[in-house]
């Protein structure tokens, strides 16, 4: 541990906040604004810079560019840009809309209802609170259009399951708190819970809960499912699973390449530990006490990792067979009242086992 502090970020959210705020006060003030202060859903005071300012009689255009602090995060450094337009004498009324890189939403189950812009219920109270701070002591009838853009949404979209979940054109806009906690679990554990509530508005009566792409491609060759189907969970197992007891899913198929399912065998919640010593220890406890697969306890103790193991043993069925039986019990003490099958993709792609 080097002791070193990781930095907070900053949400979309938050930064599209702080924007409007900036424009709002421009073209309130009919002058240049550096910098705003918002207090964010979470407490916390935050101040902004406030970029690129454009200033005319009846709009206000400037961008702030979002820090996501010390988190990986495919939008930190993002522009988040903001349009205020007002029209006088009007019907009182506000608008708040996407632009250029912000996505429309086109299935349901998330957040935001079909057919609107992908701008969350969280960020939009942020930013009509914003609004109306700024303007509460206007009272001449007027219509004020707020347009939200990231130039570089839609390319950054295709680094996001964005497209999965049915939202199409570019990024959300996103955040619950304001804050972005660095290498944090909490986006993706939120996508997974997204993914699942999509997967049941759809229709989906089976999820598949894949560790990795190469899992899930393995796995859409032979289930002909709809593409709302298939919830990437990456390394949050017990997270996910529960998601889908939790949100009353009928069936889970859990699928992933041998490393990954002798982690879930092995009863980690979490399967980015490093723990493959232990595993396969435990492995060659489990093949020594069962008279086909005792031949192979020696192999087990003395491999490299469990993918040696596979590989070493000629794919042995008994091996495969055992893990994955693991991997049902381990399941079943999770969510004992959920039906789940497993599936075990090669790294050729290839199934080498399915629970039929």
């Amino acid at each position: 541990m080097s002791g070193k502090e990781l930095r907070y970020g900053f949400t979309t959210g938050a930064c599209a906040a702080a924007a409007v705020k900036g424009a709002a006060q421009m073209l309130r003030d009919q002058a240049m604004v550096d910098e705003v202060q918002l207090t964010l859903p979470c407490g916390k005071g935050a101040r902004f810079r406030i970029e690129g300012g454009v200033l005319h009689d009846n709009s206000a255009s400037c961008y702030v560019v979002k820090d996501a602090g010390d988190d990986p995060d495919v939008t930190n450094g993002a522009q988040i840009h903001v349009t205020a337009q007002v029209e006088m004498f009007t019907k009182n009324r506000i608008v708040i809309q996407g632009g250029t890189g912000i996505g429309k939403v086109t299935k349901p189950g998330l957040a935001v209802p079909v057919g609107e812009w992908a701008i969350n219920p969280v960020p939009r109270s942020m930013i009509l609170e914003v609004i109306k701070e700024v303007f509460a002591v206007r009272c001449v009838p007027a219509t004020f259009t707020f347009t939200i853009s990231i130039p570089n949404g839609e390319e950054l979209a295709k680094k996001t399951l964005n497209e999965r979940l049915g939202i199409i054109g570019g990024l959300s806009i996103l955040g619950t708190s304001g804050i972005v906690k660095p290498i944090s679990t909490r986006a993706w554990t939120d996508t997974v819970d997204t993914a699942v509530d999509v997967a049941l508005a759809c229709g989906s009566r089976t999820v598949v809960l894949s560790t990795g792409r190469s899992s899930e491609m393995a796995v859409q060759r032979i289930l002909k499912l709809t593409e709302e189907s298939f919830v990437m969970m990456g390394d949050h197992f017990g997270y996910s699973l529960q998601s889908c007891a939790r949100k009353g899913v009928h069936e889970v198929v859990v699928a992933g390449q041998f490393a990954k399912l002798v982690k879930i065998a092995c009863g980690h919640e979490q399967t980015h530990v490093t723990s493959s010593d232990l595993d396969l220890v435990t492995v060659a406890s489990w093949l020594r006490d069962n008279p086909a697969t005792a031949h192979l306890e020696n192999l087990a103790r003395e491999a490299n990792t469990a993918r040696h193991l596979l590989e070493a043993s000629g794919f042995d069925k008994g091996l495969i067979k055992l893990v994955c039986s693991k991997v049902a019990e381990a399941c079943a003490e999770l969510a004992p009242w959920l039906k789940v099958r497993v599936f075990l993709a090669g790294y050729q792609g290839e199934m080498l086992y399915f629970d039929r």
